[in-house]
């Protein structure tokens, strides 16, 4: 059985509702981080809500329940305005403690398929530099984008995560951008002074799937 990875991004405190619409139809639960939006005042743009606090949803759902899942929470949603964004990533490998891999065997050595319009941009640097990468991303036509707070796991000297070194203080930045301004806003990231010095930080896309605007339009 494979499986997707919902993720939502909605007003602090209510992602409780995005979990228990979830349960309600048999998701197990999920997992909730606390971030806060960038978007410019007066700006509604992709996971850039305003300058608030939001509560950022992780829910892993089976690919057969994923639709029961999804209604549940737009019905939960409905009559909340400019409520938060949801969307799902493939997650082919998907481990949990004392199970191996639950690998699906039907997307082994398969390409996903998808229409491929959004792309989830994450970067991971050291506190404080965030808002730059934000800032470059917004100059190379980003909308907006959502911030976590995080902290490195390594022991003092270890190479960890991609080689890179951790230090206690991490920032990570979120951004949902169309497919085809990928690749410009990457490249104004990574030009950035910050990330000149080697384990200053790193940068991955995700595919995104099923993008939808929660709450009355």
């Amino acid at each position: 059985m494979s499986y997707k990875l919902l993720i939502g991004i909605v007003p602090h405190n209510s992602g409780e509702l995005i979990c228990d619409a979830a349960k309600s139809v048999g998701a197990s639960g999920g997992t909730i981080a606390m971030g806060r939006g960038t978007a410019s005042n007066g700006v509604l743009q992709l996971l850039g809500l305003g300058d608030t606090s939001k509560d950022i949803v992780y829910i892993i759902v089976k690919n057969n329940l994923k639709k029961a899942v999804y209604d549940a929470i737009l019905t939960a949603s409905e009559k909340k305005s400019h409520f938060g964004v949801m969307f799902t990533l493939d997650t082919p490998d998907f481990i949990r403690a004392g199970h191996l891999n639950e690998k699906s065997e039907e997307t082994k050595g398969e390409e996903t398929m998808s229409d491929k319009n959004y792309q989830m941009i994450n970067v991971i640097v050291n506190k404080g530099y965030a808002e730059d990468a934000m800032e470059a991303a917004r100059k190379a036509g980003a909308g907006g984008g959502t911030i976590m707070s995080a902290r490195g796991t390594a022991k003092e000297g270890d190479a960890a995560f991609f080689g890179m070194k951790i230090v206690p203080e991490k920032e990570m930045l979120m951004i949902l951008v169309p497919s085809e301004k990928k690749d410009d806003i990457v490249a104004a990231i990574t030009a950035l002074p910050c990330f000149s010095e080697a384990g200053s930080g790193i940068v991955f896309c995700n595919e995104a799937q099923d993008f939808t605007v929660l709450g009355k339009k």
